[in-house]
Formats: C-alpha cells, structure tokens, sequence
C-alpha cells in the first residue's frame, strides 16, 4: 500500500530536482523552513492544504499538476556536466523577415548568463521590426540534462526570462513554445504571466507531431526550417 506522504515527499523531490532548486531555495521560495521541506520530502511529515498551495507555487505549478502522473526521476539537474557543450554550439535561431518569424532552438539547459546572451541576439534580431509584428517560435522540446532527463527553467534562469519577454512583448504578436513535458508548460506559464507576455504566448506540450502541427497552425504557417517533427 503507498504511503500518500512518502509518496507525495518523492514528487516535491522530483519537480525540486528537474528545477535545479535545492531544499533551501524551495523553502526560501515558498515560505517555510528547510527543516520541514526536508521532512516533508522524507516523508515524515502530514502536510496542510495551505502548505500543499505554498510548495506548488514555489515549484510553479498547480496542485492539481503535483498528483498528475507525470513523473521523473529525482537526479539533480543543473549539475556542472550539463554543461559540458558550450551555449553557442546548443543555441540555434532563424529569422524569415518576410513572413516576419522568429525561431530559436535551445537544446540542453540554460544559464542566467545563457539568457542574457539570448536575449542580447534575439533583441537585436527585433529591432529591425515594428511593434507587434513578429510571430515567434520557441522549441524547448531538447531542454534536457545530461542524461537525457526533461529539465525546466531554474529560478535564476526564469528571473532571467521574465526581462527577456518584458523587451519582447512588444514586437511579438504571437509565441508559441514546444515544451518537453507538462511541467514546463506549467514553467513557462509562470514567466509569461509575471513577464506580461501571456496573454500573446502558448505553450504546447503533447504527441511530437501533434504538437509541432498545431504551433504552425496557430502561427499561420505551413512549415518550418529551424522547427520540424523529430
């Protein structure tokens, strides 16, 4: 018979590791001390409602998501061998100014300063454009540790985030992201809600090509260079 607490201890462990986060930075982000993160993780202890609400936030996800069956391994990432590869050599973007699209592609995890670069280039890629006018393609679907594991946004990298959507939110009329797991679209919609950007944004996560299929749909286009099926 599974224990509900040592089973739900084992899922804040998982969404904290896929996140980079540590017991001290879920416990600072949600409020409560490291002491009962690491007791609630364990198993030992009964959780209130009100602390279920807390974690979740922290974790940026619903409660509903906490008991989803979606689930992962409880390995650390963000370790130092994530990045082994340099950024320059993971990082892919392609512009069409005619059709006014703007791809990128991130395969593996990202850094605050990996952001910044990003956001330095694509930012510039901006400028040449009006308000509103770019439709944007984001393919996270490679956004995987070193062992080959889903990762999410940590909270320094989605800090990050957020002053990069705030710049893009206005040549954007439309991103769409390809996210690798449910709780990245639970991630990503955390930063476009504190970035502003949501309300333009959506973030697609199911069947590779289901998914790769409605992002042309919703972007109006029929095809795509930098974003295919895998």
């Amino acid at each position: 018979m599974i224990d509900i607490r040592s089973d739900f201890g084992h899922r804040v462990k998982e969404l904290r590791a896929r996140s980079g986060m540590s017991q001290e930075a879920l416990a600072y982000r949600s409020g409560l001390d490291r002491t009962y993160i690491s007791g609630v993780e364990r198993g030992d202890r009964n959780v209130s409602i009100l602390n279920i609400e807390k974690i979740a936030q922290a974790l940026n996800v619903t409660v509903a998501y906490i008991f989803s069956n979606e689930r992962f391994s409880t390995n650390p990432a963000y370790q130092q061998k994530d990045f082994a590869v340099p950024f320059a050599e993971r990082f892919r973007y392609e512009v069409d100014s005619e059709k006014r699209i703007l791809s990128f592609h991130v395969h593996g995890l990202l850094t605050a300063d990996n952001v910044d670069y990003m956001s330095k280039t694509l930012l510039g890629i901006c400028n040449a454009f009006g308000r509103g006018e770019l439709r944007v393609l984001v393919d996270h679907r490679e956004m995987k540790d070193s062992r080959g594991e889903a990762v999410v946004y940590s909270p320094e990298v989605a800090e990050k985030a957020v002053l990069f959507q705030r710049e893009l939110l206005q040549y954007s009329k439309k991103v769409v992201a390809l996210c690798n797991s449910e709780y990245m679209v639970h991630n990503l919609n955390a930063v476009a809600a504190e970035s502003g950007i949501l309300e333009k944004a959506m973030h697609l996560y199911g069947k590779d090509r289901d998914m790769v299929e409605q992002a042309y749909e919703l972007l109006g286009i029929q095809g795509h260079g930098l974003v295919q099926y895998h």
